[in-house]
């Protein structure tokens, strides 16, 4: 048990700095390409962002550990909301009036319903729903690019400030040694350590005698938040968290349709009665509140982040003191 709790540990380390290292790779090549801050901004940081979710949900399933990979959506959904937004709202009130906000959470909310469908709905997520969720997040993202590249766009600056994050300088990227290093170096990271913690993460499971979507909802989900935990901290303490609270909704989006679509098209999820009578509910609420809060001109203020908080922390509890074999079915 306490080498499975190492190798976990292991897994997720090497996951986020193997997916660090391939972001900022990819973006220092297409910086070097001339690819415009803009499209790199709504492809490759979006898409590359999202990697350890991929990787570790593609291996999930690969080897039928499809509740790892279940877990892992639906708890990183939940702790972007309550965790990642509820934490830094304690330092200081986030006015969630990011501009094009609203419309990127409505998306969040269709994309939510969708994946409630295929949860109620169909029963299992398999490869006509993996399709049609992928085709919904290019959709997403093209649509996304024709109103950032009109010009007019308030989300142009904001989508290549993220970039000059990610990267630093587009005008001066890395070398060719290191953008390929970086690269190489990702590409090989992302499958030992979703190796590593997909198979730990279900002999821990095992150990403790409890369904594999727990550890997803708890491990593998805190940990595959962390990047987006520590990014709006940081801004927290710039007083700009309102900018990084657009990045929670678009993780929200990519986690259902990209990383649940992939999902679909490697293999067929079932889903186990605990997380259609708990998680997913859960999540539905989590979503249901924020959207809410954007298109009710709110604030995440002092008080209501230690709400979040606490409600993170007492699901976590809950479903934890419930974990048993029983609950699987």
């Amino acid at each position: 048990m306490i080498l499975d709790l190492v190798f976990v540990v292991a897994g997720l380390v090497m996951l986020l700095a193997a997916g660090e290292m391939l972001v900022r790779g990819a973006v220092g090549l297409a910086a070097r390409l001339g690819v415009p801050s803009l499209l790199i901004g709504l492809t490759i940081v979006a898409f590359g962002t999202s990697a350890p979710e991929l990787v570790v949900s593609i291996q999930a399933v690969l080897v039928n550990d499809n509740g790892i990979a279940i877990g892992n959506i639906i708890g990183s959904n939940i702790a972007n909301i309550l965790l990642v937004l509820g934490l830094p709202a304690i330092l200081t009130p986030i006015t969630l009036q990011l501009p094009g906000l609203r419309r990127h959470t409505v998306v969040m909310i269709v994309a939510t319903l969708a994946f409630m469908y295929v949860v109620y709905g169909r029963g299992v997520l398999d490869t006509p729903a993996g399709i049609a969720m992928v085709a919904g997040i290019v959709i997403y993202v093209i649509a996304t690019a024709v109103a950032a590249m009109r010009g007019d766009s308030p989300e142009k600056d904001l989508i290549e400030s993220e970039v000059l994050g990610e990267l630093g300088d587009t005008e001066h990227p890395p070398s060719p040694f290191k953008v390929g290093l970086l690269i190489v170096l990702g590409l090989i990271g992302l499958p030992i350590g979703a190796t590593l913690l997909v198979n730990a993460g279900a002999s821990l499971a095992e150990s403790f005698g409890v369904r594999e979507e727990l550890i997803g909802l708890t491990i593998v989900a805190f940990g595959t938040s962390l990047p987006e935990l520590a990014t709006v901290l940081a801004a927290a303490r710039k007083g700009e968290a309102d900018v990084a609270c657009g990045n929670i909704v678009g993780s929200n989006i990519f986690n259902i349709l990209f990383v649940g679509g992939a999902m679909g098209l490697f293999g067929t999820t079932a889903f186990e009665p605990a997380t259609k009578a708990y998680d997913v509910p859960v999540m539905a609420v989590c979503a249901a509140i924020l959207a809410i809060m954007v298109f009710g001109h709110m604030r995440i203020t002092r008080a209501i982040g230690a709400i979040f908080l606490a409600a993170y922390v007492s699901y976590i509890v809950i479903i934890g003191a419930g974990a048993s074999p029983a609950i699987a079915g």
